[in-house]
């Protein structure tokens, strides 16, 4: 202790005594401090060498996917499903777009484009490209606007065999949630057989378009309407005057029980919008084209088979089919759509319920969708009629007893006048009320 003592007192002395001393000792001792606060300084400004884990980034698409989905993209914005910046990159906002272009297009919902739809829909971009201001005024004159020009694009490249449609689920019902499949959408495949393949090389037939006065169904009914309230109801059997008009009436009433049954069965039908059922049920009739076609050329029968033959192709089951037709029938009345209006009336008939062949009739009578033809509406009337005096259940409004009567009779007096002699001649032809049979039909062919 006392050695320490001295030790700080010597120390203590020198400070006082050698001041020149002190200061060198303190310059010392700052340039030691500072030696280490620099070097510090400097060796924090040295870079650090860092070992960094060598790593390959691979490119998720490459240039050419990259630039395809920039023309998806593209594509999608133009028609009313936006994606934003076309960049390339299919991200959520792209799925999402893709979603609601396949829900709208009646295609299976799963976010991503199968090669034929990307096809399908850059291709009709193109063409609404190509069309200019016809394209415009088309977008105008549709409700759907662009995404409604991009539904007639579908079809017309359908119809051209321009791109082949895969099925999208065979044996299940197109009004199911979420893309669980739907009749198969087909276009013409000069491949198929050979008799299709001569199609290709024929000459295009001259088409001067359609006269652009198409009879609006809803229009009619209502007119129809009015006059029945101010004849005081609906012609009967007893008071028929007209059987044209009498026949309008009836297919009025049939209409309305169509919606009607309609709007019942799809109430019950979940995960599927209204406006979803309605864009499924609009494929059907480009489907059905060449049925309904048909039905102004040739008979009752023939349209039948070929109905036949195409309810075997698409694969479904007849109750899921028969299921969905009775829906798209009432979308199809209710939207004024003849093609899915016809469709549907068919497919029912061929499945067996000879009833629904009534419309056909009215169709035919009054050139709904088909050209007139009043003796071809004979047939399926008769069948109507007849299926019904068989046995089979009345389909459009079932308390009025003497409706298929009343039917025969307005259908008999359309091309000849209804009095007591004629009643008398024309009952005892059994081919106008008697159901045709596929064997006769096929060996007059």
């Amino acid at each position: 202790m006392f050695r320490k003592l001295c030790i700080n007192t010597a120390i203590c002395s020198s400070l006082v005594i050698m001041p020149v001393a002190s200061v060198q000792a303190s310059d010392l001792l700052g340039g030691i401090v500072g030696g280490l606060i620099g070097g510090a300084i400097i060796n924090s400004h040295k870079p650090k060498k860092t070992y960094r884990k060598s790593t390959t980034r691979k490119s998720s698409t490459t240039s050419v996917e990259r630039e395809k989905n920039r023309n998806v993209q593209t594509s999608l914005n133009y028609f009313g499903f936006p994606v934003g910046r076309p960049d390339g990159v299919m991200g959520r906002k792209s799925r999402e777009a893709v979603s609601t272009y396949q829900a709208y297009m009646s295609m299976p919902i799963n976010g991503q484009l199968a090669p034929f739809q990307q096809d399908m829909l850059i291709s009709a971009y193109h063409r609404a490209i190509a069309g200019g201001e016809r394209t415009t005024k088309l977008m105008a004159a549709n409700p759907d606007g662009p995404r409604g020009v991009l539904k007639v694009y579908h079809q017309a490249l359908a119809r051209e065999g321009g791109v082949i449609m895969a099925s999208t689920g065979a044996g299940q019902s197109g009004l199911m949630p979420s893309g669980q499949g739907n009749m198969p959408q087909m276009a013409n495949s000069f491949a198929n057989t050979g008799q299709n393949a001569p199609a290709a090389t024929m000459a295009a037939m001259p088409n001067f378009g359609s006269s652009g006065n198409a009879v609006s169904m809803a229009n009619h009914c209502n007119k129809v309407s009015l006059i029945t309230n101010s004849n005081g109801g609906y012609m009967t059997l007893a008071n028929m005057r007209d059987p044209a008009f009498a026949l309008d009436e009836q297919f009025c009433l049939a209409r309305i029980y169509a919606i009607s049954k309609s709007e019942e069965l799809a109430n019950a039908v979940q995960g599927v919008t209204s406006a979803q059922m309605q864009a499924q049920c609009e494929t059907i009739g480009p489907m059905f084209k060449e049925q309904i076609a048909a039905l102004s050329l040739g008979s009752r029968a023939d349209v039948i088979k070929k109905t036949s033959e195409m309810i075997l192709a698409s694969g479904m089951a007849p109750t899921q089919l028969g299921h969905t037709a009775s829906i798209c029938l009432g979308i199809g009345y209710r939207t004024d759509n003849t093609d899915v209006a016809l469709a549907s009336g068919l497919i029912l008939t061929a499945l067996g319920q000879s009833a629904y062949g009534e419309l056909m009739g009215h169709h035919l009578v009054n050139g709904f969708g088909t050209t007139k033809r009043q003796d071809l509406a004979t047939q399926w009337y008769a069948s109507a009629v007849n299926a019904i005096e068989t046995g089979q259940p009345a389909v459009f409004v079932p308390g009025q007893a003497d409706r298929p009567q009343l039917i025969k009779a307005a259908a008999l007096g359309l091309s000849t006048p209804m009095t007591p002699k004629n009643k008398a001649v024309m009952a005892p032809q059994p081919a106008t009320f008697v159901l045709p049979s596929f064997g006769a039909t096929n060996a007059a062919q």
